[in-house]
């Protein structure tokens, strides 16, 4: 929340009513995209258009700051709502959760190719990400390959794989052996459907699907390549 709130403030909004706070949204600008967060709505309080009004007004930061597509990630509950202000389903992302092999280990990255990380990242997403790429492999530890990377990052829930690149499948394996030897107890990261090596990659080492979200995106359709993306970097939590 501290990084969304200095990155992009204008787009993390809350819906307040005598003193009580009723809901909140968060948003993140990139290069041309950008990305709607948590929206979250107190169970008393919905069904009274608050989740809309904030989505409303985190779409009219993003858009007003010049972005051309919006992503999010909508549950089975929301993709209708999501739909009606414009939105369009492109793919899934499903929780995948497994077993890491050792107790974690926090050593300290060595020098990252930065410039690599973030080409890697905008050949799957179609837009450079460097803020986000930046505090996500800042928190956490980075293990590069050819053309590779994947970051690794410790939640409360357990350890989290992502964000997770490699421009070629065949980069992906060795980097995921190396993350689970690195990672310990449990393991969860957030996948493409669209990305089948990833799923048969994970499926052969005993992980499985948990949970799943839609993806969607407003405005002009992105260039979009799902199998060049092994994991979302969605800071620990679904949505």
């Amino acid at each position: 929340m501290e990084f969304l709130l200095q990155a992009f403030p204008q787009g993390c909004l809350v819906k307040r009513a005598g003193g009580e706070t009723l809901g909140y949204v968060t948003s993140l600008r990139h290069d041309k995209s950008g990305w709607i967060g948590n929206l979250l709505v107190a169970p008393v309080a919905r069904r009274g258009g608050i989740g809309t009004e904030l989505l409303t007004g985190a779409l009219q930061a993003l858009l007003e700051a010049g972005v051309e597509t919006v992503w999010l990630t909508a549950s089975a509950k929301g993709v209708e709502l999501y739909k009606k202000l414009g939105f369009l389903p492109i793919d899934s992302i499903n929780r995948w959760v497994g077993e890491g092999g050792a107790p974690p280990s926090w050593s300290p990255s060595p020098r990252l190719d930065h410039e690599m990380l973030r080409q890697v990242d905008s050949a799957g997403w179609g837009d450079r990400r460097d803020a986000l790429l930046s505090v996500a492999c800042g928190r956490g530890r980075v293990i590069c390959g050819t053309y590779s990377f994947v970051c690794i990052q410790q939640w409360e829930q357990g350890t989290q794989l992502g964000p997770w690149g490699a421009l070629f499948e065949g980069q992906a394996a060795p980097l995921l052996d190396l993350a689970l030897a690195a990672a310990g107890g449990s393991v969860f990261l957030d996948v493409p459907a669209g990305n089948v090596a990833a799923a048969s990659l994970l499926a052969r080492k005993g992980f499985s699907i948990r949970g799943s979200n839609t993806l969607m995106y407003l405005g002009a359709r992105p260039q979009y390549a799902p199998k060049k993306i092994f994991a979302l970097g969605s800071m620990g939590s679904m949505g």
